[in-house]
């Protein structure tokens, strides 16, 4: 089900999107799809990337392939990235493509670092290069501040970007870059930086939600592969989108800024998996491994400065535990 906006919002974004050529990079995976399916019901022309498609997928499950314009393109390759672009005549842009797991970049992060660093730079060198382009959304993440420093919680916008591990460094070089193009060519980007985004398809098993929902309905021990201690904020997928939207919506107040999507869901994963006992009504037996490697112990974004252009979270894990449940549930059968 599509993000439900205010009148005012639904309005200006409704306006701002119907008949426009938009490009979402990584838009068949878990965040993109459900952007592609709010642009879609408000009326674009979506283009989408994909370097492959899982028919288990919030994307493909709700037909979305059928909606939309479908790009064999890895967004590491400039000459087909700008050829994208300009034969679609593209006018927004939202950059979600990412090498996204931490673990996977911590194995490999020379390919972490290539899909990351240069899927930026192509994304907007070919913003610069096209000046029909009126918005670039682009997706970082709260790792590119690295570890908080001793005595400090919150990570605030103007924070040094601090990275020291492969796809913490890939986010912090990400968003550098990206305001190095608006600082330097004026191309009209913007970035986000949210915590943990949770939601309907989100097939990533290794993740917390994902994870408590599998074992719940296999009826197995969840494995915890931290402390159980590590404090990560949660944000719905759908309250995720609709700040993407009032981004590129309001690009002229928001260009060359950076803003922080945070929550009141700040939790530790015993915490997270209580807070989801409750929303359930379900018992969840946990077994704590302890053998994450290079995890930040506390991560949470100050959001003060995106509450001040309108946006605020909407959605608790008390809210979205059930439907999130049924979508694992419905995946399972």
């Amino acid at each position: 089900m599509a993000a439900t906006f205010s009148t005012l919002e639904s309005m200006e974004i409704d306006n701002k999107f119907r008949g426009k050529n938009v490009l979402v990079t990584g838009g068949t995976g878990f965040v993109g799809s459900h952007l592609v399916e709010e642009l879609v019901s408000l009326g674009a022309k979506v283009v989408t990337t994909f370097e492959y498609t899982d028919p288990r997928s919030y994307f493909m499950m709700n037909g979305l392939d059928k909606k939309v314009t479908m790009a064999n393109v890895d967004v590491g390759q400039f000459d087909k990235v700008f050829d994208l672009v300009t034969k679609f005549e593209i006018e927004y842009i939202f950059h979600l493509a990412a090498q996204a797991i931490v673990t996977t970049a911590y194995n490999n992060p020379r390919r972490t670092l290539e899909s990351n660093i240069m899927g930026t730079t192509n994304i907007l060198e070919s913003a610069r290069l096209y000046p029909i382009i009126k918005a670039v959304v682009v997706a970082s993440s709260d790792k590119a501040y690295g570890k908080l420093e001793a005595g400090k919680y919150t990570y605030v916008e103007v924070d040094p970007l601090k990275g020291d591990h492969p796809y913490d460094v890939s986010k912090s070089a990400t968003d550098l870059i990206a305001n190095m193009y608006f600082k330097t060519y004026n191309v009209p980007e913007v970035t986000t930086r949210f915590g943990n985004i949770y939601g309907e398809g989100d097939n990533n098993f290794s993740r917390i939600i994902p994870g408590i929902m599998r074992s719940l309905i296999k009826k197995e021990t969840l494995e915890i592969r931290s402390d159980g201690k590590m404090v990560r904020d949660y944000l719905y997928v759908k309250d995720v989108v609709r700040g993407y939207l009032m981004l590129a919506e309001k690009i002229d107040e928001t260009k060359g800024e950076a803003f922080n999507f945070g929550s009141n869901d700040t939790l530790s994963v015993l915490e997270l998996i209580k807070e989801t006992e409750i929303a359930l009504k379900r018992k969840i037996p946990y077994e704590i491994l302890n053998i994450a490697k290079n995890e930040i112990p506390y991560q949470s974004l100050s959001y003060e400065k995106i509450k001040r252009i309108g946006w605020k979270q909407d959605e608790t894990i008390k809210s979205t535990a059930k439907k999130v449940f049924d979508w694992y549930l419905k995946l399972e059968k």
